[in-house]
Formats: structure tokens, sequence, C-alpha cells
């Protein structure tokens, strides 16, 4: 390890160890939570069941920079790049769409051994998987309705894609020895204002009741269902609203993921937290960063990523919250996309392990403003990085920018080739 970075670390530890903060503890607990990184990133959420066909759900990638990945086996290897740069072990999270066979399967259809590569894989890399049925980008969908479609047919070809889907998250978790998060998003909605807003929220609630009735092993899988506010084509009206989602999460003990890009523009996810946590067992997290919308922007460190670091870290929600990243952006390097937006989601749980959260709270309780504004303000300028350069140096990643250059090195060697 380089001797400043071990330097300028130990005069870091001293400083906190003031403030009764144990740097040492609190680098041991960062290095056993895994972010789930999710695969679309790396090839603009095309898949390989049908790569030529239009990205549809309301969903938009834009950017032509080279380099994204044509198969698996590339994208695996661009997956390996970024978590070689990335301090901590993590998962994977999959979308049905990325199968890894030779087979013409449909989306109905797909069993685990579709998924037997990206398993083998990730036993070899130590990592977890986590999944999610694909229910865009497919000509069934293709009016903007799947698990709430008035069309029974339809709906039920849906519906057993779902169920399949929950089968394989539960291989994974079997396999793995990691939980797999099973998520079901979904783009169903009205471009224009509906008159029955009831009947499709009463289909996708009997959809879903089928979807999960089959019972699976928590230990191996674990539902989710995610909620969205709009999307390209659905402005006016969403089926599985946050309040619809709220509710059946609540009343079926399924885990809500709240997406930071799916609220109002204003809204943020950070303060629904603590609300949440006191009714269900767990949370799921999409951290991403909408900018006027859904535009799933890169993470960066910003005021909304450190307020949710800080609400799972001072409530102690870190055990039961699952830690999913969703970004997409074809503008800049992929791989690059990827460390940015994980190393960011993790140095922002450290910056909040790092506060003096018990003399803030009991500032707080005794009605000292003064002292918990005064000394949240001063830990601002603490030494954090030192702290997380010398967590990079532990992990055998690449301290601070450094990583740039094996990106770049990366790109000019494998990338640019494609």
């Amino acid at each position: 390890m380089d001797k400043q970075v071990k330097q300028a670390y130990e005069a870091a530890k001293a400083l906190y160890a003031q403030h009764g903060i144990d740097t040492d503890a609190m680098l041991n607990k960062l290095a056993d939570i895994k972010v789930s990184v999710h695969c679309w990133q790396g090839d603009d959420v095309k898949g390989f069941l049908n790569q030529e066909g239009e990205l549809t759900g309301g969903i938009s990638v834009t950017g032509q920079y080279p380099g994204a990945a044509t198969t698996p086996s590339e994208l695996r290897a661009d997956l390996e790049q970024a978590f070689a740069l990335i301090p901590g072990k993590h998962k994977v999270n999959l979308h049905a769409i990325y199968t890894d066979t030779d087979e013409q399967v449909e989306l109905d259809q797909i069993e685990p051994k579709h998924y037997e590569n990206w398993v083998k894989w990730a036993k070899e890399q130590g990592l977890g998987l986590d999944f999610n049925p694909t229910c865009f980008s497919h000509e069934k969908s293709s009016d903007g309705f799947t698990l709430s479609h008035p069309d029974p047919e339809i709906r039920k070809f849906w519906i057993d894609h779902c169920k399949a889907s929950r089968r394989i998250g539960a291989y994974f978790g079997e396999q793995l020895g990691q939980t797999c998060v099973t998520n079901v998003w979904i783009p169903d909605g009205f471009k224009d204002n509906p008159v029955d807003r009831m009947s499709p929220r009463k289909r996708l609630k009997d959809s879903l009741d089928e979807v999960f009735a089959e019972p699976l092993n928590p230990k191996h899988n674990l539902d989710a269902v995610e909620s969205k506010l709009f999307g390209l084509g659905s402005e006016a009206y969403v089926v599985g609203s946050h309040e619809f989602y709220m509710g059946y999460g609540l009343q079926n003990n399924t885990l809500i993921c709240l997406d930071a890009g799916h609220f109002h523009p204003t809204e943020v996810i950070s303060g629904k937290l603590s609300s949440l946590a006191l009714f269900t067992s767990g949370i799921l997290l999409h951290v991403s960063r909408p900018m006027r919308w859904d535009s799933d922007h890169v993470v960066i460190m910003d005021d909304e990523l450190l307020e949710i670091a800080r609400e799972l870290v001072r409530h102690e929600l870190l055990g039961t919250t699952h830690i999913g990243l969703d970004f997409f952006d074809a503008s800049i390097n992929r791989v690059a996309a990827w460390v940015v937006g994980t190393r960011n989601t993790i140095k922002a749980l450290l910056r909040a392990m790092l506060e003096p959260v018990d003399a803030l709270k009991q500032a707080e309780v005794a009605g000292d403003y003064t002292t918990r504004l005064a000394l949240t303000e001063e830990f601002k300028s603490y030494p954090f990085g030192a702290v997380w350069d010398y967590y990079c140096a532990q992990q055998g990643v690449p301290v601070r920018e450094q990583w740039i250059k094996e990106v770049k090195s990366y790109e000019q060697e494998v990338l640019q080739s494609r």
C-alpha cells in the first residue's frame, strides 16, 4: 500500500476517533454491503433475445459511444473490467432478455438453462445475481399494456413470463448462495387521460396474485414490485403507480422498489425510507439520477445520493435494504459509467458511516439545533476521502482517479475493435 495513503488514513482515523467513530469497523461494515450492478448499462438495454428490436416501454437511451457489448461474453468481460475497479464483492442485475443460449426462446418459456453461463460465471467471480422479467420491447407489449392488458391471452403471456422469471431467480439464489431479488416493473399506461383508471389496476392486481401464487424459498428469491410516475407514451396515467404498489406490497409482504427517477421531478426517495421501513420487512432501491424526468443519468455524489445513504445508515436499514443501480448512458464509455456510479454509491455510504450520528441525534432530542447544524456542516469537510482511498487500496482497486487509465486502456485494446 502506498505510504502516503496509509499516513493520510492514520491521521483521518485519529480525527474521527475523537468523535467515537471507529473507521476500521466502518470499513469492515462497508465491505459486507453488496450493490446490484445493472447489466443493461453495458449494451444500451438491447439484450440478446431481439437485439435489433426497438426499445419500448417509455424508455430512451441516447448517445453513440463506441464499444457497446453485443454478446453475453463481451458483456461479462466488460463487467469484469468494471468490478476490477470497484471495491468489494457485489451482484449483477439481469433482465430476462439477457439470455445466453443458441436456442430461440420466447419470454414465457425461459428457463434456468438459458442463463446457465451467467450462473457459472457468477460462481467463478464470487458474485450474486438479481433478476427482472422484461415486460417491454416485445410485440405483445406494443400497445403499452402487459399484466393489465384487457386481452386475457396477452395478459396470460406476461403472467407466464413473470412466473418463469421468479423460478429463474430462485435458481440463481439456490446456486449462488445469495438471495436473488426478482423485481417486476411494467410500462402499462395511457398517453392521454383515461376514463377508467380502476379496471386496469384490478387486472394488474389479479395478475400479480397469480404471478406470486407459487411459494418459493425466501432464502433463494425475494419478490419486488416497482412503480413509476410516467413514461414516454404513458404521460397521463400509469397502472402501477406508487400508491398501487405500496398497497400491494404491504398487503402481500412483497418488497417495494423505490426508483429515484420514478417520481415527480422535485420528489425524492430519501424522505420515504423511514416511513416505509416501519411497515415492511425490506426495501429495494434503484439508485439513479433523474434530470427533469426519468433520464437515468449516471449516479454522481449529489445531495440526494448522500441523503439516501444517510437514511440507510442513521436508521440502520442497510441489513434490510437491497441496493441496486439503474442508469444507462450511451454517450460515454459504458464501463466507466458503471465504475463512476457504483464507486459513488459505495463512497456515499462510507461518508454517511463517518458521521457522528449518535451525537447529532442527542443534540436533536435535547433541542440543541445549533449544535446539530454546526456539527453537520463541519463534518462535510472531514477527511472521508482519505478513508475512502485506504479502503480502495485495501480492496486492491485503484485509488482516486487512477482507474481512468485502466478504462482508457481497455477501450483501446478491447472496445474499439468491436
